[in-house]
């Protein structure tokens, strides 16, 4: 891992650097994913049971062979072993829990001329929700997305899950159970998201699409904004483990490693205001490294992205956080519940010692799906606000149309609309 000092008058720059992450759209990755949302647009379930043969290994003859149905979920459910049924129903409680204090509701007042405005709160129709299939399943990521859908009300969610070679992975289809997933179709890639933007002969059209993907996932979700909403397009896990030195150092080299396992551009920081306990830590990675099956990606992502930090004291150390606005935030030091109130900008905070990151991936409650690439500065994690919708009410009173009316007017002649104008007059007495 890089190493920087912020007394070092090159830090800034340092810093800047190592944030640095590509988010630009690739040209090449762009046209392939533009030609494949035009085709299955076009060509409907012909052309998204020819892509998920190409690129999947599958052979689906009918898109038949890729619909799983509510008792394919539930049978999945069953085959598997008590204590992962157990653990997956405990975590979608948890996670229904959380997102149930999350949700809307509608509301309205009475202005003293009996005007009455207010809000009223609908769910979203219908949600498509991606899970990955690369380097490894991701049960939670079905809870995370499902749960907070389930809990705002929308009725349908239709969920796309690539399967390599037509195997099918029995804990994310219980996991989709669990959740409430309507109906599974185990397609993936940007003819999965085109599929659920466009709608086909057999794939339901959807409101909003959430859940992380590689790069043609994440190209194809950009491309369909604005015929159906998303969630946001997500770039590489990160953690931030800023740490007094009263937490075992095993405890915290771990806490790294669990995010650096995920990809090799991952990304992993520690910020200490010890030297001496920064190198406690990095002895204790150079052991524990030896017993990670995952080995290879975790020092890819240390050495590529990676860096230990010596700050001055616990006030510079959260003013870096806030500069590099981390998807998971780890305050492991003494009285966390102070520090965080220091924090601006970070996706999730983790107080105090015994909060592993790992426990909010799976069953603390709060979403795991999180901004990344410092853009916890102006967004939020995934809830159950992101599947409701707000609508304005309004209705005027006859009383409120008199005031209302005069004022409206003055501004629409003000801005030359003369009919905006005289729809408000005509109901003015005088």
């Amino acid at each position: 891992m890089k190493k920087l000092d912020t007394q070092s008058p090159d830090f800034q720059a340092e810093l800047k650097a190592l944030l640095a992450f590509e988010t630009a759209q690739n040209p090449e990755i762009d046209r392939i994913v533009a030609n494949i949302c035009a085709d299955v647009q076009k060509r409907g379930d012909a052309a998204l049971i020819e892509y998920t043969n190409r690129f999947d290994g599958t052979s689906a003859q009918t898109i038949d062979d890729l619909i799983l149905t509510q008792d394919d979920l539930q049978s999945a459910f069953e085959r598997l072993p008590e204590n992962i049924q157990t653990a997956l129903k405990t975590a979608a409680r948890r996670v229904e829990n959380y997102h149930k204090h999350q949700k809307m509701e509608s509301w309205t007042y009475e202005d003293e001329d009996g005007t009455l405005l207010g809000q009223q709160i609908t769910p979203l129709d219908r949600v498509g929700i991606y899970v990955p299939g690369g380097k490894a399943a991701y049960p939670s990521s079905v809870i995370m997305n499902a749960m907070p859908a389930h809990v705002a009300g929308v009725k349908e969610i239709i969920m796309v899950a690539p399967t390599q070679k037509g195997e099918r992975n029995d804990i994310v289809l219980a996991a989709a159970f669990v959740a409430g997933v309507t109906k599974v179709f185990t397609v993936g890639g940007a003819q999965a998201v085109a599929a659920l933007a466009y709608g086909t002969e057999s794939v339901p059209q959807v409101d909003k699409i959430t859940g992380p993907g590689n790069a043609f996932v994440a190209a194809a979700k950009r491309r369909v904004f604005g015929v159906v909403g998303i969630d946001m397009v997500a770039g590489p896990s990160e953690i931030l483990v800023i740490a007094d030195g009263t937490t075992p150092a095993d405890w915290v080299a771990m806490d790294l490693f669990s995010q650096a396992e995920h990809d090799e551009i991952a990304q992993a920081i520690l910020i200490g205001t010890s030297q001496a306990y920064l190198d406690e830590v990095q002895t204790a990675m150079n052991r524990l490294i030896e017993t990670m099956p995952r080995r290879a990606i975790i020092e890819a992502s240390l050495g590529n992205r990676g860096a230990m930090i010596l700050a001055k004291d616990l006030d510079e150390a959260c003013e870096i956080a806030n500069y590099i606005s981390p998807e998971h935030l780890e305050l492991s030091v003494e009285n966390p519940q102070e520090w965080a109130k220091k924090i601006r900008h970070a996706g999730a905070i983790f107080m105090g010692r015994y909060t592993s990151e790992s426990l909010g991936d799976y069953c603390a409650g709060p979403n795991h799906v999180l901004p990344t690439s410092r853009t916890a500065r102006f967004s939020s994690p995934l809830g159950t606000y992101d599947f409701q919708k707000r609508s304005s009410l309004i209705q005027v009173s006859e009383q409120g149309a008199q005031k209302l009316g005069k004022t409206a007017s003055v501004l629409a002649h003000g801005e030359s609309l003369t009919a905006h104008a005289r729809a408000a007059e005509f109901r003015l007495k005088d």
